[in-house]
């Protein structure tokens, strides 16, 4: 999962495509805020580094200025798709040692990069509709997945529900909403939890089974992908398991760092 460390030289194989990891050095091209408390990082992207959209990569950190018990290490996925330049990631900004040094990075710093890795990525049977059930950063894979099967056009049904706890700490919210007009098999919706302005037009409240059925007509047919919070990630897998989704059908990405 993003945002732990992993160690080692590997090879595997995601659905009958096999990547080596590449290790290499990648440079710092930008940084910005995306969402409160969230941050965005973008790196060169090194030649011949390929993957599957959803997956993601370890960042280490060069001779840092401090570090920390949790180390100089941290998974994060990849925000975009395959087609697009860079190697993009973004993440919640905590206090540790690790995002310290990541805020401050100057442009053009080299960070060691090893991936890809994971296998958090979309189905390839185009018939079997897509659920994603995302809470706040845990977007980073997805929009890569939608973002490449929107350039590809893929004729998968893709519904994303996507909250958190204001509408403020949604990253990627603007990014999505155009991915779904571009994208007439992709509806996006934007939920905010705790609270939200009186102007808000997503939806409200948490995530729960009415909101669930409200957009997903035949619970029984869609691969569904959760990603966020440890928490979250087992309440909506229990409430799905409640719901008498096929257990097979539910594919989880937990995020720490929160």
């Amino acid at each position: 999962m993003p945002d732990d460390l992993r160690i080692g030289i590997y090879m595997f194989s995601t659905e009958g495509i096999g990547y080596a990891s590449m290790k290499t050095n990648v440079k710092l091209i930008s940084k910005s805020t995306i969402a409160d408390g969230t941050m965005e990082f973008r790196f060169s992207k090194p030649e011949g580094f390929d993957f599957r959209p959803g997956q993601w990569t370890d960042f280490r950190l060069i001779d840092p200025p401090e570090t920390d018990e949790e180390g100089n290490v941290r998974g994060f996925s990849l925000v975009q798709a395959r087609f697009e330049p860079d190697l993009v990631v973004a993440t919640r900004m905590r206090d540790t040692a690790y995002k310290r040094v990541l805020k401050d990075l100057p442009i053009g710093t080299e960070v060691a990069l090893d991936g890809p890795g994971g296998d958090f990525t979309l189905h390839k049977t185009e018939t079997t509709p897509a659920v994603f059930i995302i809470g706040g950063i845990g977007v980073t894979p997805v929009r890569s997945m939608i973002a490449q099967a929107t350039h590809d056009k893929t004729a998968h049904r893709i519904t994303l529900l996507h909250a958190s706890s204001t509408p403020s700490q949604l990253p990627y919210k603007s990014d999505l909403e155009q991915l779904s007009q571009t994208n007439p098999n992709f509806t996006y919706v934007a939920v905010a939890t705790d609270s939200a302005p009186a102007d808000w037009t997503g939806d409200r409240g948490r995530i729960n089974a009415q909101m669930i059925k409200k957009y997903v007509p035949d619970l029984s047919q869609p691969i569904y992908y959760l990603s966020g919070p440890k928490g979250m990630v087992h309440a909506m897998r229990q409430l799905l398991v409640e719901l008498k989704v096929n257990e097979d059908n539910i594919r989880t990405e937990e995020f720490g760092g929160y």
